[in-house]
């Protein structure tokens, strides 16, 4: 299990970055609004405004801005504000042993998750798969509640409370959750930063990728022996498929259904109004009879 990392206090600091594709500034309020109300003071980093092509700024102004609130202790928690793509490109340069002496909140989620692999992994830290900053005002309630994990130690339990589940295949795991977008999970095998899963719980989630896309995402996960020593996956949201759940659930059912591990579907975790947030890095266990994913907190 990965080092929990401290918890947020009201009138605590927090950084705002774009580590991936461009913010848009103008479109800030609702995010900056959302952490008045949780009483958070913010910083807004470098890269934020900046733009270089379709990156928030060259490599080594999104990896200084990203080095910049790991350094300031005021920073208590990083909120990365936009996906999209090139996380990956500042990953080989990320001081680990910086991050891991000044443990604090990485949040975000979609490209992001190359950087939830990288620090679990090279800082042995917890980090957080949540909404990112940007779309604050396009989720619902129970999405925004889930922030509040962040100001005090709490377990968590997914039950069909928040929505219907599905088992594709039965029984009880405890592992270490780990994973996010299936596609940067894919773009990590092969480096050094390759995703593993042996005795880890999976998450998957993904956004408008058609089936035969997804099929092929799961097959080099499958050929990589990704899915070998697993002992549990939890299926997020499949978002924009192109296709009905059923043909999703198939698919499911093909590559999981014979693992002799439970997996459950219907998460609602990932690209949707509902994205609800979960610690990566510690303890959970996946009931695929009750339908319940139970986590430990992600801070002390």
């Amino acid at each position: 299990m990965k080092s929990t990392v401290p918890h947020l206090q009201k009138g605590d600091t927090v950084g705002l970055v774009a580590l991936s594709s461009p913010a848009k500034p103008e479109k800030l309020g609702d995010a900056i609004a959302f952490l008045e109300e949780l009483g958070l003071n913010y910083i807004i980093g470098d890269t934020i405004q900046a733009k270089h092509d379709y990156l928030a700024g060259s490599d080594e102004e999104r990896l200084a801005d990203f080095h910049e609130m790991v350094r300031n202790p005021e920073v208590k928690a990083i909120f990365c504000v936009k996906g999209g793509y090139g996380s990956a490109r500042i990953a080989e340069k990320i001081d680990y042993g910086l991050l891991e002496e000044n443990p604090k909140i990485f949040w975000g989620f979609s490209d992001l998750t190359y950087l939830h692999c990288a620090i679990n992994e090279y800082a042995n830290l917890v980090t957080f798969h949540g909404p990112l900053l940007m779309s604050v005002g396009r989720i619902d309630d129970i999405s925004k509640k889930m922030f509040l994990q962040l100001f005090s130690p709490m377990e968590l339990q997914y039950t069909e409370d928040i929505s219907p589940l599905t088992t594709i295949a039965p029984g009880v795991a405890r592992g270490e959750i780990i994973g996010g977008n299936l596609r940067r999970l894919v773009n990590t095998l092969g480096t050094k930063f390759e995703v593993r899963t042996e005795g880890r719980i999976l998450l998957i989630e993904e956004l408008g990728e058609s089936i035969p896309k997804i099929d092929a995402m799961l097959q080099q996960l499958k050929q990589a022996r990704k899915l070998e020593q697993l002992a549990g996956v939890v299926i997020g949201s499949f978002t924009q498929t192109e296709a009905d759940e059923t043909a999703l659930f198939t698919l499911m059912k093909d590559y999981f259904a014979d693992l002799g591990v439970p997996v459950v579907a219907g998460f609602k975790i990932g690209h949707d109004s509902t994205n609800v947030a979960i610690p990566l890095g510690v303890d959970a266990i996946l009931d695929a009879q009750e339908k319940v994913l139970k986590i430990l907190p992600g801070v002390h």
